[in-house]
């Protein structure tokens, strides 16, 4: 999993005051818990929102006055109308303990069945995960090569050693469609031609 690194300032006051006074300096309130006692802190809007408005999914290096911990980003807020980033909690990692994550699914390779006219559907963008955290990979990679017309690839055919689906086994991630002008057949093999 890819690291960004982060710098905080502990806040003293905790509140809806304290809170909206931070935001108004161009910072957001944000919480570090998991191992221990909760930490309160801020870092800089510009700061947060490039780790938050991004495909990738980080474990993120926080350096709060000194203080040195590793996170990633559990739950977030956002501001209704204008999207900006309100609050952010962190679950601080612990190496040996596993870790829930959305990681982001990368399809990979010319599917044959699209090559001959069918569609892919894509049904999960991101894919519930359990494990360590040095198991995580950056993302889920799918070839989708040899996917032909009425083919899919499900949650239950992936595999990453160490980590764990938590989505449903026969759930479908991508498929390869039937589609208006497509050849049923065109996207089989030589020798299935041969034998027809």
């Amino acid at each position: 999993m890819k690291t960004a690194q982060l710098s905080g300032s502990l806040r003293a006051n905790v509140g809806k005051k304290d809170a909206a006074a931070t935001r108004n300096a161009e910072r957001v309130p944000c919480v570090l818990y998991g191992q221990g006692e909760q930490t309160h802190f801020s870092v800089k809007q510009i700061d947060i929102e490039k780790i938050v408005f991004s495909p990738e999914v980080y474990q993120v290096e926080l350096d709060i006055d000194g203080k040195k911990a590793k996170g990633i980003i559990q739950e977030l807020q956002q501001h209704p109308t204008k999207g900006s980033v309100q609050h952010v909690d962190f679950l601080e990692l612990n190496d040996s303990k596993p870790v829930r994550v959305k990681l982001p699914v990368r399809i990979t390779g010319s599917s044959r069945g699209v090559m001959a006219g069918g569609k892919l559907m894509t049904a999960f963008r991101n894919l519930q995960c359990v494990g360590l955290p040095k198991d995580l990979p950056d993302a889920i990679t799918l070839d989708i090569t040899k996917l032909r017309i009425g083919q899919s690839i499900r949650v239950s055919s992936v595999d990453i050693p160490g980590v764990t689906f938590l989505d449903p086994a026969n759930a479908v991630v991508v498929a390869v469609k039937m589609a208006r002008g497509a050849v049923k057949g065109a996207d089989a093999g030589d020798d299935e031609d041969e034998e027809a």
